[in-house]
């Protein structure tokens, strides 16, 4: 069966690919002419702009968004999201599960990518990790979204987790900056992003759910600087623990 419907799924994925091209082209006009209204104003026109973006394509590949609320996202709060990171999905399910005022921390090279990296370099601030300067450029850049009650989504895991465990190790960063500028952190969990999308292969492209699990939010009240990795662990299990409690589908048995 699965055989029989292969050639499907390569259709499938081919309609997928020329969409968001087709999409991409459309929207680089209005990115660019939304850029020239700032950091502030123009970014957040550029993120309503994405998030448009993201809302047409998912629907009209047939991918649709459930929202698993176990505590809700407070209005007019700027915070630090956070989730698990399997897939290319992720970046249209976390535009589908942030819908407040937001900016994403996202590796430079990606903006080098022809086209697309005139929306990621609007939408993005971007950080080369192997550069202290540059890492303390985007920091400084954070402070002063988070500053205009902007939330930032940050990947703490850095890279796609490729492994069978719930989570592999998490960066200082998010939470060095939660710490230093008083910011809650929001964790999300993404459930289904690498059932849709593989890590492996775009051909692996699948229509169904993305459900999206809102986590307790965790103050960093009471942290000192030098109590970013105490922080850090509080994060990491509870989404281990919640990973594991709503079966994610990459977790080997047993653990």
């Amino acid at each position: 069966m699965k055989l029989l419907l292969k050639p499907l799924q390569v259709i499938y994925v081919i309609y997928a690919i020329i969409l968001f091209l087709v999409m991409m082209v459309i929207v680089i006009p209005f990115v660019l002419i939304a850029s020239l209204f700032g950091k502030i104003k123009g970014g957040n026109a550029v993120m309503r702009i994405v998030h448009w973006w993201a809302d047409v394509w998912l629907f009209m590949i047939g991918i649709f968004h459930i929202r698993i609320v176990e505590e809700e996202i407070k209005q007019h709060q700027p915070y630090i999201f956070v989730s698990n990171h399997n897939s290319y999905m992720d970046i249209p399910q976390m535009l589908k599960a942030i819908r407040s005022p937001l900016r994403i921390l996202g590796k430079a090279e990606t903006g080098k990518i022809p086209l697309f990296g005139i929306i990621y370099n609007a939408a993005v601030v971007t950080v080369l990790r192997g550069s202290a300067q540059n890492r303390a450029k985007s920091v400084k850049t954070l402070k002063s979204v988070l500053s205009h009650e902007i939330s930032i989504y940050i990947a703490p895991e850095g890279t796609f987790n490729m492994t069978d465990k719930p989570l592999i190790d998490f960066y200082d960063g998010a939470f060095r900056l939660a710490i230093e500028t008083e910011t809650p952190i929001k964790p999300m969990l993404f459930l289904d992003s690498v059932d849709r999308l593989h890590w492996s292969s775009v051909f692996s492209l699948t229509p169904g759910k993305l459900r999206t699990v809102y986590l307790e939010e965790i103050s960093p009240e009471g942290y000192s600087p030098f109590e970013v990795d105490q922080l850090k662990q509080k994060v990491y299990d509870l989404m281990e623990a919640k990973l594991k409690e709503y079966k994610a589908s990459w977790i080997a048995s047993g653990e």
